[in-house]
């Protein structure tokens, strides 16, 4: 019996919930009620808004792609475990990156894991597309994906900038975030031609 893509997606939804319950509870509550209280955890709230983000990007992102595909596959299964194994280390990239103020190291280590795990992404993607054909929605939807190729080459540079200049690092993280939050309604557009 084949899995349904509608159980891939529940779990994957609930695994994202979890990291993202995860890094919420690694925040610190200030022991002070004075705002001032707050300036020292400021690069670690800053590094959860940013990894919130891409998390609902990813999300997001899931959401639509699985929308455009009809089956599953064991390859299929595998490579989504393999994106959601990346995407459950961001509450420990998150947490060593905010909490030493954004120091190389961590910065570097947060994106590191930030390529892998576009590269899983797109591992999973044209996983999909090769069990469902070049003609297929998902296929069609993504095109050139200009920002699914920009996105790892952005990250990749990235990583050594963070041992020279940290805050160029986390600008092109936060680029790329921004980048994603453009509405794409590629896959929302092909679907809406075939119905």
């Amino acid at each position: 019996m084949q899995m349904t893509k509608g159980r891939l997606e529940a779990f994957s939804d609930g695994m994202i919930a979890i990291f993202i319950t995860i890094m919420v509870l690694e925040l610190k509550v200030p022991r002070s009620v004075e705002l001032a209280a707050l300036e020292p955890l400021l690069p670690a709230l800053l590094t959860y808004v940013l990894s919130f983000v891409y998390l609902a990007i990813y999300w997001n992102n899931h959401h639509h792609m699985f929308h455009a595909t009809k089956h599953v596959t064991g390859g299929i299964l595998w490579a989504n475990l393999h994106l959601l194994f990346w995407l459950s280390l961001f509450p420990f990239a998150t947490g060593w990156m905010g909490e030493n103020h954004w120091a190389s190291t961590p910065t570097a280590a947060y994106g590191a894991v930030l390529f892998m795990a576009a590269i899983a992404y797109y591992i999973l993607q044209r996983a999909i597309i090769e069990h469902q054909g070049a003609g297929s929605l998902l296929a069609i939807a993504i095109g050139s994906d200009w920002k699914g190729k920009l996105s790892p080459v952005l990250y990749f540079v990235a990583i050594p900038l963070s041992f020279a200049i940290p805050w160029i690092a986390i600008a092109i993280y936060v680029f790329v975030a921004l980048l994603w939050l453009i509405p794409d309604r590629r896959i929302e557009g092909v679907l809406a031609q075939t119905q």
